[in-house]
C-alpha cells in the first residue's frame, strides 16, 4: 500500500513543480504576455505562432488557456482571434513531454538547493528564477518516483487488471487518459505517468499513445471551468477547444499504428517515441486546421450559438 501512496506523493509533487515552474515563469513574463496577446492575434497565423511560444514559455496549455479566456471574457479579445491561440497552445504543450525524455536527475538536489538561494534574493527576477528551477526539480523528482514505483505498483491486482484493460481495450485506454487528466487537470502528468509505465514495460507504445490522446480531451476541462460565468465569447472559445481536440483525436485514433511507427522511425527510446507521437499528432491536426481558422469558428458559432444566452 505504501508504493500507493508515495505514487500520489509523486503525483502531487509533478503538479506543484509544474505551477511552481509556472508562476515562476509567469513572474518574469506574464504581464508582457497578456498585453502582447491582445495585440497580435489579428491573424489566426499570428495567434498560432502566440499560443505555441506562451505555452512553451509557460509549459502549461491550461495555463494560457485561462489566460485567453479571461482575455475573451474582459472583451480584450473576440472568439474568432482564439481559434490561432488554440492550435498553438496545443503544439506548445508538446514541449514538456520532449521536456521530460531528458535524464536529469543528478541535477535535482543542486537544482533544488540553487533555486532556494535565488529565492532568497531582493529582486523579483532572481526570485522568479528561483522558483523556476525549484519547479523543474520537482518535475524531474516526480518523474524519477514515477519510474521507480512503476514496477512495484503494477504487481497490485487492481493495477494490473486495469493495464490489462487498457492494453486490450483502445476506449479504456483513451478513458484513462481523458479522467485522469480531468482530475489532476494535467496533460503533462498523464503523459509522464504512462512514460514511466511504458518505460518500465508494463504498457505498450500502442496504448500510452492512445492514453496521450485521451489526455488532450481531459485537458479542455480547465479552460471549461474557466469560462462558466465568463460569458458567450468565453464560452465560444472554450468549446472551440473541445471541439478541436475531440474532432482530432477521433480522426488520429484509427491511425494510432501509423503514428507510432513514424515515431518510432526517429528513435528507438519508447518514452521518447511517447513525446514524439505527442508532437507529431498536435503538429498534424493544427496545421490542417489552422488555415480554416474562420470557417471552424463559424462552425461553432453556428453549433453553440442557438443554446448559449447572451
Amino acid at each position: 500500500m505504501y508504493e500507493l501512496i508515495l505514487f500520489l506523493l509523486f503525483i502531487a509533487i509533478f503538479l506543484a513543480g509544474m505551477a511552481v515552474l509556472r508562476i515562476g515563469l509567469f513572474n518574469m513574463s506574464g504581464a508582457a504576455l497578456k498585453t502582447f496577446l491582445s495585440k497580435v492575434t489579428d491573424r489566426p497565423w499570428k495567434g498560432f505562432f502566440a499560443g505555441t511560444i506562451f505555452t512553451g514559455i509557460l509549459q502549461s496549455s491550461s495555463a494560457v488557456m485561462v489566460m485567453t479566456v479571461g482575455l475573451v471574457s474582459a472583451g480584450s479579445l473576440t472568439f474568432p482571434q482564439t481559434i490561432g491561440i488554440i492550435l498553438g497552445t496545443n503544439i506548445g504543450s508538446t514541449f514538456t513531454a520532449e521536456f521530460m525524455t531528458i535524464s536529469l536527475d543528478r541535477w535535482i538536489i543542486p537544482g533544488v538547493i540553487s533555486g532556494a538561494i535565488l529565492c532568497l534574493m531582493p529582486k523579483v527576477l532572481l526570485k522568479s528564477a528561483g522558483m523556476s528551477l525549484i519547479g523543474i526539480s520537482a518535475i524531474f523528482a516526480a518523474m524519477s518516483g514515477f519510474k521507480m514505483l512503476s514496477k512495484p505498483i503494477a504487481v497490485y491486482p487492481s493495477v494490473q487488471t486495469l493495464i490489462s484493460n487498457i492494453e486490450d481495450h483502445m476506449s479504456i485506454a483513451l478513458l484513462a487518459g481523458i479522467l485522469l487528466t480531468a482530475m489532476i487537470h494535467s496533460s503533462s502528468a498523464t503523459i509522464g505517468i504512462a512514460m514511466s509505465f511504458l518505460m518500465s514495460g508494463e504498457l505498450s507504445v500502442a496504448s500510452a499513445i492512445i492514453m496521450m490522446l485521451g489526455s488532450n480531451i481531459g485537458t479542455c476541462i480547465t479552460g471549461y471551468m474557466a469560462s462558466i460565468g465568463s460569458g458567450r465569447q468565453a464560452a465560444f472559445t472554450a468549446y472551440a477547444h473541445i471541439w478541436l481536440n475531440v474532432i482530432g483525436v477521433a480522426a488520429f485514433l484509427p491511425l494510432v499504428d501509423v503514428l507510432e511507427r513514424t515515431a518510432a522511425f526517429f528513435t528507438d527510446d519508447k518514452g521518447t517515441q511517447l513525446a514524439h507521437a505527442s508532437v507529431i499528432f498536435n503538429i498534424v491536426t493544427s496545421l490542417i486546421v489552422l488555415p480554416f481558422a474562420r470557417q471552424f469558428s463559424n462552425f461553432i458559432l453556428l453549433i453553440h450559438r442557438p443554446h448559449i444566452k447572451k
